[in-house]
């Protein structure tokens, strides 16, 4: 199997563990529901986010359809980036690198388009699949479901530091998904390799 039809099974795994999980999310939990997998560090929580990563969003209705917009014009210059890798011999690396990258964006980019189309909202009930009366937002205005809480340990952080000192703290606080995740890993892994991949392609 050549390293593009690897890149795009991985691609194509990434994309249906993460809509799997979000859909089985959104049709058997409300927000703020909460299942423990591993005492209280590992932890399913429900939460939708409105923007980009860790609940940062651009104002106004017309920011969200800037940001739908944006994300797919994104996805589709790494889509050209790594066919383009792929043709001219770029490090499996790197190429599995930018596929991880390109999966986490469109599972999210699904979420945004779709969702607010094909789901009702989740305050106080469980959503359903296609309801009677439409979804909850129009198409590039849906929200992106996370659930991945990791709430490793909590303290406080020291008096002397300015801002926050005294203040409770929780590590890891960021809710996440799987698309997030397979983002996160594949810039790490492009970062932490980019002397040997890019040694190798140039």
């Amino acid at each position: 199997m050549s390293v593009l039809k690897k890149s795009f099974l991985i691609i194509v795994i990434i994309l249906l563990v993460d809509q799997i999980a979000k859909v089985w999310i959104k049709t058997n939990m409300m927000l703020g529901d909460e299942i423990p997998v591993f005492g209280n560090w590992f932890i399913v929580h429900f939460v939708e986010n409105n923007g980009m990563a860790f609940g940062m969003q651009l104002a106004g209705k017309f920011g969200k359809v800037f940001l739908s917009v944006f994300r797919i014009i994104a996805v589709c210059g790494i889509g050209w980036y790594l066919v383009d890798l792929t043709k001219n011999n770029a490090p499996k690396g790197l190429v599995y690198s930018v596929a991880l990258v390109l999966a986490g964006a469109f599972g999210n980019i699904i979420d945004s388009a779709f969702y607010g189309v094909l789901f009702d909202h989740s305050y106080g009930q469980i959503a359903s699949f296609m309801p009677e009366g439409g979804g909850y937002a129009s198409f590039l205005h849906g929200k992106v479901v996370d659930m991945l809480y990791f709430p490793l340990f909590e303290g406080r952080y020291p008096s002397w530091l300015p801002w926050v000192g005294g203040n409770p703290f929780i590590f890891f606080r960021p809710v996440f998904n799987i698309a997030d995740s397979s983002i996160t890993i594949g810039i790490f892994s492009i970062l932490l390799f980019q002397k040997r991949f890019f040694k190798e392609q140039r």
